[in-house]
């Protein structure tokens, strides 16, 4: 084998042992019941937003500065306190074959098949939350969630589950000099 073979072949093997020990996606649902911690934390971010553009346009401007490190001050307390009145929940993509085996464990019914779903969705959302969710949460209490819940904070948890199976974190190559 020449030298550039072999040099072609340890970068393909470089690369494909990074490609194998890639992690899956996960994402995050936070659930805050305070609407008031919720409100005050997006109009800390839009106000901390306003004051750094606002402060980065003039440079020498102390007073825009004092204002966008004030801003900064008021959001880091929001946020400080929207996490401590939330709940979150951390859903991680599974892999392909067994994400596929479990929607052929929960097949849809001849008319939710005639309706085209592709699978049962009384009995699939429940299964992909459960088994998805990395803080432990059991079929019956996602089930539960899912009753009990009001429709757009149950969806809410059903998309993130499900969202998070069809996150993709690839793009086509840029094929454009470097």
């Amino acid at each position: 084998m020449t030298a550039a073979a072999e040099s072609q072949e340890a970068a393909w093997e470089t690369k494909m042992e990074r490609l194998r020990h890639r992690s899956l996606p996960e994402r995050v649902l936070r659930i805050c019941d305070d609407t008031a911690l919720r409100q005050e934390h997006d109009a800390a971010g839009r106000a901390v937003s306003r004051a750094r553009l606002l402060a980065d346009s003039d440079p020498d401007n102390a007073t825009l500065a004092r204002r966008a490190t004030a801003a900064t001050r008021r959001y880091e307390a929001a946020a400080e306190a929207l996490h401590k009145a939330s709940v979150c929940l951390t859903f991680r993509a599974l892999p392909r074959p067994a994400l596929e085996e479990l929607i052929h464990t929960h097949p849809p019914t001849d008319q939710q098949a005639a309706d085209g779903a592709a699978f049962n969705p009384d009995t699939f959302p429940a299964a992909l939350i459960a088994v998805s969710c990395t803080d432990g949460m059991s079929e019956a209490e996602a089930r539960e969630l899912l009753d009990s819940w009001s429709a757009p904070d149950a969806n809410a948890l059903w998309e993130s589950a499900w969202e998070v199976q069809q996150e993709a974190r690839t793009g086509p190559a840029d094929l454009g000099k470097d």
